[in-house]
C-alpha cells in the first residue's frame, strides 16, 4: 500500500504541474490545426498564451506561496532541544555521484540550519531522515544521507550526535519510519526543520505519527515581500513557485483523505 501511494503521488504531482497543462494545450492547438477546427486552436493557444503572461507579469508564485509560509512563525523561541529531524529534499545526488561534495538544491537552507541549531544545542541529536524518491529506478538511498552527514561533520558536528534514517520516500515515511528509529520520550522538546511552503503539511503528518508537541521550524522561504517586484516579468520564478503552491495543495488534500 505504502509503495501504491509514493507511486500515485509521484505520478499526480507530475499531472499537476503547470507546464504539464500547457504542453496539453499545445497538442491540442496542433490537434485543431491538422483537423482544421481553428476555434479549438484558437481556444487552446488563447488561454496558453494569457496563462504565460500572467505567470510573467504577475507574481503569482508568491501570491500563492504566502499564506503556506506564513502558517507558522520563523525562528520560534527555544528553551530547550533533544532532538532535530531535518527533512531530505536538499540533495542533488545526481551531481554528488559525478562529482563529489555536497550538492545542495533550492531547498539547501535544511541543511545550513539543521547544522546551526546543532551548535545552538549541543546535547541535541540530529537526525536527517530521506531516502530515494525516484520512481522507476532502483538506486542506492543511503546517497543523500551520507553526503548530508559528511556534510554535518565537515561543518563541526560530532559524528555520534548524527543519526540517519534512510528508507524514507515520502513525508509520511519521513515522520513514521524516523519515530520508530529515534523512539522519542514523553516531554522531550523535537524540531521539524523544513521547507517553510512545506511545513504545514509536514507537521500535521508528523503530529499524526505520534510526534506531540514537535516545534515546527520552517525554513527556506520562498515567496518574498509581495509589495515589491520580485514576480515582475519572471516567469521561471513564478512557474517554480506556482508548482509548489499545486504539489502542496494537492499532497494536503491527498494526506487528509488517508488519512496520513
Amino acid at each position: 500500500m505504502d509503495s501504491l501511494f509514493f507511486i500515485a503521488s509521484k505520478t499526480l504531482g507530475m499531472a499537476a504541474r503547470v507546464e504539464t497543462w500547457a504542453l496539453f494545450l499545445m497538442l491540442l492547438a496542433l490537434f485543431g490545426l491538422w483537423r482544421g477546427r481553428r476555434r479549438l486552436a484558437g481556444w487552446s493557444l488563447g488561454v496558453l498564451f494569457t496563462g504565460t503572461l500572467a505567470l510573467t507579469l504577475l507574481p503569482l508564485g508568491d501570491l500563492l506561496l504566502d499564506p503556506l509560509e506564513r502558517t507558522f512563525p520563523a525562528r520560534p523561541d527555544l528553551a530547550r532541544v533533544d532532538g532535530i529531524i531535518v527533512l531530505g529534499g536538499a540533495e542533488t545526488t545526481g551531481a554528488h555521484r559525478l562529482w563529489g561534495g555536497p550538492q545542495l538544491n533550492e531547498a539547501g537552507e535544511r541543511i545550513i540550519e539543521g547544522a546551526m541549531l546543532a551548535h545552538r544545542f549541543p546535547t541535541a541529536r540530529l537526525i536527517f531522515t530521506g531516502g530515494s524518491a525516484t520512481v522507476g529506478r532502483e538506486e542506492d538511498t543511503t546517497d543523500p544521507s551520507v553526503m548530508v552527514r559528511d556534510t554535518w561533520t565537515a561543518l563541526g558536528i560530532v559524528p555520534g550526535r548524527i543519526t540517519l534514517e534512510q528508507a524514507s520516500r515520502n513525508t509520511t515515511e519521513n515522520a513514521r519510519l524516523t519515530h520508530d528509529l529515534v523512539k522519542p520520550q514523553p516531554g522531550e522538546t523535537w524540531v521539524l526543520v523544513t521547507s517553510a511552503f512545506h511545513m504545514s503539511r509536514a507537521h500535521e503528518t508528523f503530529v499524526r505519527n505520534g510526534w506531540a508537541g514537535i516545534v515546527a521550524w520552517p525554513v527556506d522561504f520562498r515567496s518574498g515581500d509581495l509589495a515589491g517586484l520580485r514576480g515582475i516579468w519572471r516567469l521561471d520564478r513564478n512557474l517554480l513557485g506556482v508548482n509548489l503552491a499545486l504539489k502542496e495543495a494537492l499532497g494536503a488534500l491527498a494526506y487528509r483523505i488517508i488519512g496520513k
